[in-house]
């Protein structure tokens, strides 16, 4: 593999490209570019059809930037395509390991690391870091009455819907709300 420098405004997206960059995510990348560079290279076709890296295309465009680093596959049209997919489906399926993830984050924010480089909302990263504390909170479950307050029709509205408790049907919010009780009780 050969890592050589292109114009940015040589290279052209891919017009099949099947993955969209919204502004959150054009801005998580422009974001990285600005705080650690271009520390991988885009893929692209000979005739310079970016197949690898089209968000890090826009994101330099934005910027910018003037050239950035490529590689040219050496892949057929057909393995071209199928490569594009694989470099984005195969990132997509993996998962956070949440206990060292956020150890990480805990570790960057101690040391004063800018956290908007790294793509994730402030909430997301409280949320990875409170979860990680081994604060858990255990839910109090209080006793189970003596007597049932539940009477066989009643309906219960959970979260969007109602549910009936002795035949399980379900209704919708609105159909629910205007019942005072199921036709089976």
């Amino acid at each position: 593999m050969k890592i050589t420098t292109r114009k940015v405004a040589e290279l052209l997206e891919d017009e099949n490209n099947a993955r969209s960059h919204d502004t959150r995510n054009l801005q998580a990348i422009e974001k990285s570019l600005q705080e650690f560079g271009q520390q991988k290279p885009i893929v692209i076709t000979k005739d310079n059809k970016v197949i690898a890296g089209n968000g890090t295309l826009l994101a330099a465009t934005s910027l910018g930037w003037d050239e950035i680093d490529v590689v040219v596959t050496t892949l057929d049209e057909v393995k071209q395509s199928g490569f594009a997919i694989a470099d984005n489906r195969t990132a997509e399926l993996a998962a956070w390991d949440d206990d060292a993830l956020s150890k990480t984050l805990l570790d960057l924010t101690a040391k004063g690391f800018d956290m908007d480089s790294i793509g994730f909302t402030d909430k997301e990263i409280d949320d990875f870091i409170s979860n990680a504390s081994g604060d858990i909170e255990e839910d109090e479950v209080p006793e189970v009455p003596e007597e049932a307050i539940t009477q066989v029709g009643d309906l219960w509205l959970l979260g969007a819907y109602y549910e009936c408790d002795d035949c399980g049907k379900i209704y919708d919010y609105d159909e629910g709300k205007k019942m005072k009780d199921c036709p089976c009780g």
